[in-house]
């Protein structure tokens, strides 16, 4: 187990211990030092390479040594009490800060033994031992293990290390009572805890900072795997469960080499956290990546991606067989049934599916795919049999890659993607076995790809999956309320198969360095290419690979409301239903990046892209939108709302002559006549702040209509932070008179929702009041969240000319209160903000402002580089 250059520290020596003598300060002193010294040996020979599992075992060993060393200087060999492991110790393993879980069982109940006992616990305190401890007589231990499965289950694990050998048997009479916990309910409660666990951690092992003890495919799986067989198949580990049949070998050395990862890991978490952590926390990930060995490949392939992607694929391969073994449980307790054929090759057995010829598999490589569609066609059976998925797994191992060239299979694999949102189902299963992965190759190599940043919140292959099965969510009714638009779009889609061909290639060159769009591109082409399609729908699945990024980049980085954006955007996109599909695959992609990346106000915006772009790509629309055009529309339909509540032409026409163009360039109607509305309402009292709560663009909309003065745009981006609130999108405009028109869309920052009404009255009120007041609203200080001073970076800047101003590109690292600081910093160099798009990804910035300087003049040279120098800055990456 351990190479032969890496010998194991040695056990401690004890001397033997004088029966109820006690421990002395001296003698603990003593055996804190051997504490120290062991675990510092055992740390030395990890990092030079020795088994984790074997350091763990013997750190199990020197301390029960110790354990019993103290027990008998502190109660000798008292009769009718005895003292067992229980937990990971109780299974003879201790990581470098696992707890010391205990059990005394005992049919004495006298203040003697009970002082023993406390001056026992506090010496293994006192010498540095973390101790779990419970002290119950077996009436007791039987009741707590009838009541609870996790006392139960506790005592599966436990080993007498001292004391009266006849409690021995009394343990076991408890763990081998039949009436305690049968096989079923035992599977049930355990499944209930399982579930219950997982539920914390988002039903997946792809968490940015995944658990490895607790969370889906981790230790703490492989562990309820062992009681399972114990308890249901009176199997004695992972071995035993080959004997009884409900592993391969194949399956238990894939358990083997995925739990030693997970150990290595876990030993190694535990030597850099120095404390008792289960998380691989963004805190410890650089420094165990270093610490393993990992490097840096290319800027797309990082050392800490690689030591992730290790345990991504450990969990994942414990979770997916995890599942399997338990399937093999739950039917190995169901009664036999006789088999009823079901199609072409496949019987029904009992509520499963089953191959009729056990070799068919191995014969015949497209039954692997079609037997996925024969469970579609039987949506009443629960899945397959134990043995049939024992021999999917073999038959996929022995093809391998070669079915990504075998017709047959490929053939079933695009019948099966022809029934469009049922296939999705059927793809997540298919992955489960590995099968995936065998048909796609390049799907294989991005299985537990992690991104190392905030933003991409899964593993690659989980993302992709996730972003078919949100695709999958346009074709249900259920979903019409939450996607209208989408689900319209979905039901008139012809050839859904393209769009789930584009989804799973969309991101499948990740970590290969180059662009991913790119490199996907081909693989698409390919593998389309080879599955029989024709040119022109392998060039539409290849063009949805290439583009997947470009509605989304458009909508959150460019002006939408601007006619030559939403040309280019029409152009670059050709034609109606590759619109369609783009849309329906950029939606799908940003919730399946991280769900929290979703809100209305993206929604809206994507939306009205849509729109205007379909309207674009209308054959008689071949040309830009003539601006006056856009604008007269603009005013007719805002004075059309405005009339609809009551107010005259004249007086919206009154307040009109003091609006810019831009405002019906730059506005939806709704947005016009609403803020015209207030105008009209205030009666000309300044400074009006007007807030909407969920406007039309799906956001709260907040309107400033006050005497322009330079600060202004910082004071209110200042009270916005102090506020908690997000900035999604600022557009800033002067009237002819010289009163600033500036509107916010926001978001709740922590929910990232609209306002509610009382927020929306509470933020009316503070900067009315903020503003009626010349002193500046400066941004409030606050430290960086944890997660983001692992991922600074420098800011970067560009400058452009746009339209008689000057266009700042900046990107950067998120911080509370960036936005507030920029624009302070516009306003220390005398600079003014005219326009705002605010987009954030994870941990990264992408903002774009348009700027003048004061005497609403581009910015010359010299400017640009004293803004450019102030904003390097103030934004340097911070430390804390």
């Amino acid at each position: 187990m351990t190479p032969p250059s890496v010998p194991l520290p040695p056990l401690p020596r004890l001397p033997i211990a004088v029966p109820r003598s006690g421990v002395s300060t001296e003698a603990r002193k003593a055996l804190r030092q051997l504490l120290g010294d062991m675990d510092r040996a055992l740390a030395t020979a990890f990092r030079d390479g020795a088994d984790a599992t074997a350091l763990a075992a013997r750190r199990g060993e020197s301390v029960g040594r110790i354990v019993v060393h103290v027990w008998n200087a502190c109660l000798g060999e008292v009769a009718d009490t005895a003292l067992f492991a229980v937990g990971g110790f109780g299974r003879g393993l201790l990581f470098p800060q696992s707890d010391v879980d205990l059990l005394v069982l005992t049919t004495r109940d006298d203040p003697t033994l009970r002082r023993a006992l406390e001056q026992c616990f506090a010496t293994f305190w006192d010498i540095g031992l973390k101790v779990g401890h419970a002290v119950r007589e077996p009436a007791q231990c039987r009741a707590l293990a009838a009541e609870e499965a996790s006392v139960f289950t506790s005592l599966l694990d436990a080993r007498r290390l001292a004391g009266d050998p006849a409690l021995d048997t009394v343990l076991r009479s408890i763990v081998d009572d039949p009436a305690l916990w049968p096989p079923r309910a035992y599977l049930a409660a355990r499944l209930a805890e399982r579930d219950a666990r997982h539920a914390r951690f988002d039903d997946t092992a792809y968490n940015l900072e995944p658990n490895l003890k607790d969370g889906p495919g981790g230790l703490r799986t492989l562990d309820s795997l062992r009681w399972l067989g114990l308890r249901l198949a009176h199997a004695d580990g992972f071995d035993g469960m080959v004997a009884e049949g409900l592993l391969d070998p194949a399956e238990r050395a894939t358990l083997a080499e995925a739990e030693a990862t997970l150990r290595r890991y876990r030993f190694a978490l535990h030597l850099e956290a120095g404390r008792p952590e289960e998380r691989l926390l963004f805190d410890f990930q650089r420094g165990l990546a270093a610490r393993m060995g990992f490097v840096d490949q290319h800027e797309k392939n990082l050392g800490v991606e690689q030591f992730m992607q290790g345990y991504y694929r450990a969990a994942s391969q414990v979770e997916r067989l995890g599942v399997q073994i338990v399937e093999r449980f739950e039917e190995m307790l169901e009664p036999d049934s006789p088999m009823t054929p079901i199609g072409s090759g496949f019987v029904q057995h009992g509520r499963r599916i089953a191959a009729a010829d056990p070799e068919l598999f191995m014969i015949r490589p497209a039954a692997l795919v079609e037997i996925f569609l024969a469970r579609l066609d039987h949506p009443e059976l629960i899945g397959f049999s134990a043995e049939t998925m024992r021999r999917i797994h073999q038959a996929t191992a022995r093809h391998g890659s070669a079915l990504s060239d075998d017709p047959a299979a490929l053939a079933a694999f695009l019948k099966l993607l022809q029934r469009g949102a049922p296939a999705v189902d059927a793809l997540w299963r298919m992955n489960r076995h590995g099968l995936l992965a065998a048909i796609l190759p390049a799907f294989g190599k991005v299985f537990g790809r992690m991104q190392y940043d905030l933003f991409h919140v899964y593993t690659v292959d989980e993302h992709t999956l996730r972003v078919l099965r949100n695709l999958a969510r346009f074709a249900d009714p259920a979903a019409v309320k939450e996607f209208p638009l989408g689900c319209q779009i979905w039901a008139s889609l012809e050839k859904p198969e393209l769009l789930l061909l584009a989804g799973l290639f969309h991101d499948i060159a990740k970590g290969r360095g180059g662009d991913h769009s790119v490199l996907g591109e081909d693989d698409a082409r390919v593998f389309c290419t080879r599955l029989g399609l024709a040119p022109e729908h392998v060039d539409t699945v290849a063009w949805l690979v290439r583009w997947h990024l470009l509605m989304s980049t458009t909508a959150q980085r460019q002006d939408i409301t601007d006619p030559e954006v939403v040309n280019r955007f029409a152009e670059a996109v050709g034609d109606r239903l590759r619109l369609d599909r783009l849309y329906l695959l950029t939606i799908a992609d940003i919730i399946g990046t991280s769900p929290r990346l979703w809100n209305a106000w993206k929604d809206r915006l994507l939306a009205d892209l849509y729109t205007a772009t379909r309207y674009a790509l209308r054959s008689d629309a071949e040309l830009p939108r003539d601006a006056s055009a856009s604008i007269a529309e603009c005013r007719a339909s805002a004075l059309a709302l405005l009339a609809s509540e009551g107010f005259a032409e004249e007086a919206v026409e009154t307040v009109w002559r003091d609006f810019p163009e831009r405002s019906f360039l730059r506005h939806r109607p709704e947005q016009v006549a609403w803020q015209t509305a207030a105008i009209l309402r205030a009666d000309k009292a300044l400074p009006l702040v007007e807030v909407h709560p969920f406007s039309v663009r799906g956001s709260t909309e907040l309107f400033v209509y006050a005497p322009d003065r330079d600060g202004l745009f910082a004071s209110v981006t200042a009270m916005l932070d102090r506020m908690h609130f997000s900035v999604m999108e600022a557009r800033v405009l002067s009237s002819p008179s010289g009163l600033a028109m500036d509107t916010f869309l926001l978001l709740e920052a922590d929910s990232q929702m609209p306002a509610t009404p009382q927020r929306a009255d509470e933020l009316r009120q503070r900067l009315l009041r903020a503003l009626a007041e010349t002193k500046p609203v400066l941004p409030a200080r606050r430290g960086l969240h944890r997660h983001l001073k692992h991922f600074q970076m420098a800011p970067r800047i560009a400058f452009s000319a746009t339209g008689g101003r000057t266009q700042m590109a900046l990107v950067c690292s998120d911080r509370p209160g960036l936005l507030a600081a920029v624009a302070q910093v516009m306003l220390e160099v005398g600079v003014r903000v005219h326009d705002a798009r605010i987009a954030t990804f994870g941990e990264r910035v992408e903002d774009f402002f348009q700027l003048t300087d004061r005497h609403d003049a581009p910015l010359d040279g010299e400017l640009q580089e004293c803004l450019r120098q102030a904003l390097l800055e103030r934004l340097a990456p911070a430390q804390g």
